[in-house]
C-alpha cells in the first residue's frame, strides 16, 4: 500500500521502469505501475495511455519528461513537496527560535542571532522526497544528512 503522504508518484514509476528494464517479470511490474496512479489517484491521460498498452518506451519517455522539467510532476508529487518543504521551514524556525532563546544574553542586551543555518529534515518523509527538493534546487545538501535553504 502506498502512503499517499509521502510517496512520489515519480520515485515509484521509475523503479517499475528499471525493474523493466532488468528483464524482470513485465507482468507484476505493470501491475505495481496501475496500483500506484489508481492509489494516487493521478490523471495524466499520457501515462495512463502508457500503462495500460505496457509501453516502456513511452513511460521512460514521461520519467525523462519529469526528470528534465519539461512536463509538471504529477499532482500528487507537487503536493507532497509543498507539504514536506513546509515541515522543514517550520522545523528549521523552531529550532532557530530554541537557540535563540538560550540563557547567555543579560536583560539588557539586544538578543542573540542564531548561527543556525541548517538541519536534519523532519523524519516523516523519505530521503527520496528531500534528494527531489535539492534536484529542483529548493534545499541544499549540505552533507552528513543536513539540509539548509538556499540564498534568497
Amino acid at each position: 500500500m502506498i502512503d499517499l503522504k509521502t510517496a512520489l508518484l515519480t520515485r515509484i514509476l521509475a523503479a517499475v521502469a528499471a525493474e523493466l528494464e532488468s528483464g524482470a517479470e513485465s507482468g507484476e511490474a505493470w501491475a505495481a505501475a496501475r496500483r500506484a496512479v489508481a492509489a494516487t489517484g493521478e490523471e495524466d491521460p499520457d501515462l495512463a495511455a502508457a500503462i495500460v498498452a505496457e509501453d516502456r518506451a513511452a513511460l521512460r519517455a514521461i520519467l525523462d519528461q519529469w526528470a528534465s522539467g519539461k512536463r509538471l510532476l504529477p499532482a500528487q508529487d507537487r503536493a507532497v513537496l509543498k507539504r514536506a518543504l513546509k515541515a522543514y521551514r517550520k522545523s528549521l524556525k523552531v529550532t532557530r527560535l530554541a537557540d535563540e532563546s538560550k540563557g547567555g544574553g543579560g536583560p539588557m542586551s539586544g538578543g542573540a542571532q542564531s548561527g543556525i543555518v541548517g538541519i536534519t529534515p523532519p523524519p516523516q518523509y523519505p530521503r527520496e522526497v528531500w534528494d527531489e527538493l535539492v534536484r529542483q534546487g529548493r534545499l541544499i545538501d549540505a552533507r552528513h544528512g543536513l539540509y539548509e535553504l538556499p540564498p534568497e
